[in-house]
């Protein structure tokens, strides 16, 4: 989001770890996964950083969701291998958890990230 706020420039981690109040060794560990993914492109040496890689208004929020956050299952029954919920045979909320994870994404499939660009000159909320 901080990267489609001002787009046409790179940024350090070092940057936006500051400014963000985050840690700058987890940081490089999240610039490194998006950049693997195609989100980010790198410079190394003077003047490098980072930057999008593509237009923000193409990057839907869902993707990203979809890229990085579903390998998390949203509850047991929902891991790869099934899980060892003992419920499952009979249960009623798998169908209706199913289709709510669904519509999440469904709504940030239709938010860019373009839409949810942060600029510096907007206030930090802890």
């Amino acid at each position: 989001m901080r990267l489609a706020g001002a787009s046409e420039r790179s940024f350090t981690t070092g940057e936006i770890a500051a400014e963000l109040g985050i840690s700058r060794n987890h940081l490089v560990k999240v610039v490194s996964a998006l950049a693997r993914s195609g989100y980010i492109s790198t410079h190394r040496g003077t003047g490098g950083g980072f930057r999008l890689a593509r237009s923000a208004s193409t990057i839907t929020i869902g993707e990203v969701v979809r890229r990085f956050e579903t390998s998390q299952p949203l509850v047991e029954c929902f891991r790869t291998d099934g899980g060892a919920c003992v419920m499952s045979p009979a249960c009623l909320l798998r169908q209706r958890l199913t289709a709510a994870r669904e519509a999440f994404l469904a709504e940030l499939d239709r938010t860019t990230l373009e839409e949810c660009r942060y600029t510096a000159t907007l206030a930090i909320v802890h």
